[in-house]
């Protein structure tokens, strides 16, 4: 019973673990920093096989900006419907899946440059892919810039905070504002750490048009993911090479191999099942053999030592009181016969 017991338990758990698996790549879109160039065309693949899901959708977050909705379509149908607008130069595909929600862009232009979800709505609850972060440049920039941040970052483990710094050294920014940015990408969703950290200084007097512009970002609670120091001006972004920041602890690494865990331990309790079947099999078959009578005394004796040493302290008696008739009854008890046979054991 035991084994049943530690068989269905088993079951149980590695079916959260595959329904946590399969809730977490619910979504499957592309991410990380894709860079393309004015005019050109770029398709941003999104896919989804969940059978409960009834719409999908992509969404659009300039940085610093808030998500705005591109488009949106039910799962069962090919078409979907385009926001006035992104009309015109975006268009969703599905290739003939259902499950397919790729949206393409055609004749990008620098204000293209943002985040894209691609989205889904399952029991009245919407839920985002990582997000990709589409990077469109010109063919000849009109900034000279490099971003150079925080590299080789360490593992941390939770508590720990999180110190990253960024330098920028720019040469002919436009006259409007310049933003220095602090994105993350990788984590369960992209996002804008501090809009608001960068500051831009002239490096002097004699040459005010190259800018030095730094940024720290501090944090004490953090997601796991590539951190990017990106510098906004006139319309252009420049991107640093990145960092990406670990987060390892006993938990992480318990779930990390829990799946494998239990599949091992699984497939030994299922050998040990079918080792332990025919035994029981065979051992139940036998005492209910024993209960129905059908099994020779003999078998169930003791062993010959023991029985030779019970024979000598037991008495045989063999009676035969039948009876005929009672015109025979003198002669049968003359008949009768009693044998017995005492041995006693010296001490």
């Amino acid at each position: 019973m035991m084994p049943l017991c530690i068989f269905l338990l088993l079951l149980t758990e590695i079916g959260q673990v595959t329904a946590a698996v399969k809730k977490t790549l619910g979504i499957i879109q592309d991410s990380g920093v894709i860079r393309a160039k004015v005019g050109d065309t770029v398709t941003l693949q999104c896919t989804c096989q969940d059978d409960a899901v009834t719409f999908l959708s992509w969404y659009q977050q300039s940085l610093g900006g808030k998500p705005q909705i591109i488009s949106t379509r039910m799962k069962h149908k090919d078409e979907a419907d385009i926001y006035p607008a992104y009309k015109g130069r975006f268009q969703v595909s599905t290739r003939n899946q259902e499950g397919n929600n790729h949206l393409t862009i055609t004749d990008l232009r620098l204000n293209d440059s943002a985040t894209y979800f691609c989205g889904i709505l399952e029991f009245n609850a919407i839920e985002f892919g990582e997000g990709a972060f589409l990077h469109v440049k010109t063919s000849l920039s009109n900034i000279q810039a490099v971003v150079h941040q925080t590299t080789g970052l360490e593992p941390l483990r939770p508590g720990d905070p999180l110190n990253l710094s960024c330098t920028v050294h720019a040469e002919s920014l436009c006259a409007g504002e310049q933003s220095l940015y602090w994105f993350r990408l990788g984590a369960p969703r992209a996002s804008v750490m501090d809009p608001s950290a960068g500051q831009c200084t002239s490096s002097s007097h004699e040459k005010p048009d190259v800018k030095n512009c730094t940024a720290d970002l501090e944090l004490n609670s953090f997601d796991a993911g590539m951190y990017y120091c990106v510098l906004a001006s006139c319309g252009e972004i420049v991107f640093g090479n990145g960092t990406r920041v670990e987060i390892v602890d006993g938990f992480t690494k318990v779930h990390t191999f829990l799946p494998y865990f239990l599949s091992v331990a699984l497939a030994v309790s299922i050998i040990v099942l079918l080792v332990l079947a025919p035994i029981v099999y065979k051992l139940k078959k036998k005492l209910c053999s024993v209960c129905k009578g059908t099994v020779s005394h003999l078998t169930c004796s003791a062993a010959p030592g023991t029985a030779s040493q019970d024979a000598d302290i037991l008495h045989y008696a063999a009676l035969n009181l039948k009876r005929k008739s009672e015109r025979h009854h003198q002669e049968n008890v003359e008949n009768a016969c009693v044998y017995a046979r005492v041995k006693s054991r010296k001490v």
